[in-house]
């Protein structure tokens, strides 16, 4: 048998070694993620924003009583349930298709082919109680000096708001009217809880936002509508985790019953 050189013997070896290392890692990341997430437990587990919460947390209730099967709604920017989710997430739920693609990305224990567009809720622009500042429509937010918050992403942050005001202030085709409106904006806050601090707090005459919010917190807010022209929809969404509980697809089908629905059209959400 021909023998090789010392030299290239050691440097096959220092070639081989990190590769058999890095497949090592990654079967084992794998398995770590098989592992770790232990869905089928008995408890109907859903994880994602808040806001589409509200609604999901009274059907959770009352598909409790109907059936007995327990159902928690876990709801929260993503970093204060990301841990969990990978653990026992039955469901994600997201307001918006940029924001499932997103968990889609994160959590590979998510099934894609389930996800399904189940509800759409209306832009509106919330305002201090009484619209003190005499707000109409977005138009006066281009056109008006007034304080306007939005709700941003940032770049690393999911929140079904990303890009809603820029969508809605370019609705016309107008450049002036985004270049405008955000002369006005005060705040770019990261999720729907914090544009509501910020409105609150920082005595705003605006915040572009989802129905939901200021119908959920009419002692903090009014609304106005805006304009048919310029009014952005978006959806809830929920995937199912793979391994979910069987009961989860008849939770599902509470949301989409006419049991269900009375408690989504009532924060506003349409279908």
């Amino acid at each position: 048998m021909k023998s090789h050189p010392l030299w290239l013997t050691l440097l096959c070896s220092a070639l081989i070694q990190p590769l058999q290392a890095a497949t090592l890692s990654q079967q084992s990341g794998a398995a770590q993620t098989d592992a770790a997430h232990q869905a089928n437990d008995g408890v109907i587990r859903l994880y994602g924003p808040g806001g589409p919460d509200s609604a999901l947390k009274r059907a959770a209730a009352a598909f409790q009583q109907e059936t007995g099967i327990p159902v928690e709604v876990i709801a929260g920017p993503e970093p204060s349930w990301r841990d969990r989710a990978v653990k026992d997430a039955d469901l994600i739920f997201a307001g918006a298709e940029q924001s499932m693609s997103a968990y889609l990305q994160s959590y590979p224990f998510l099934d894609p082919r389930s996800t399904h567009a189940h509800y759409l809720r209306r832009s509106v622009i919330a305002v201090q109680k009484g619209n003190p500042a005499g707000i109409r429509g977005m138009e006066d937010l281009i056109n008006r000096p007034l304080k306007v918050v939005v709700t941003e992403g940032l770049g690393n942050y999911n929140t079904s708001g990303t890009g809603l005001w820029e969508d809605i202030a370019g609705r016309m085709g107008s450049l002036a009217d985004v270049q405008k409106l955000r002369s006005n904006i005060i705040a770019f806050a990261q999720g729907s809880g914090a544009s509501l601090r910020a409105f609150t707090g920082q005595q705003a005459d605006a915040w572009i936002t989802w129905v939901h919010w200021p119908l959920n917190h009419k002692d903090k807010a009014d609304f106005v509508e805006i304009e048919p022209e310029r009014r952005i929809h978006r959806g809830l969404l929920l995937t199912k985790a793979q391994g979910a509980d069987a009961s989860t697809r008849q939770f599902i089908d509470f949301i989409d019953s006419p049991k269900g629905e009375p408690f989504f059209t009532q924060d506003g959400w349409t279908r």
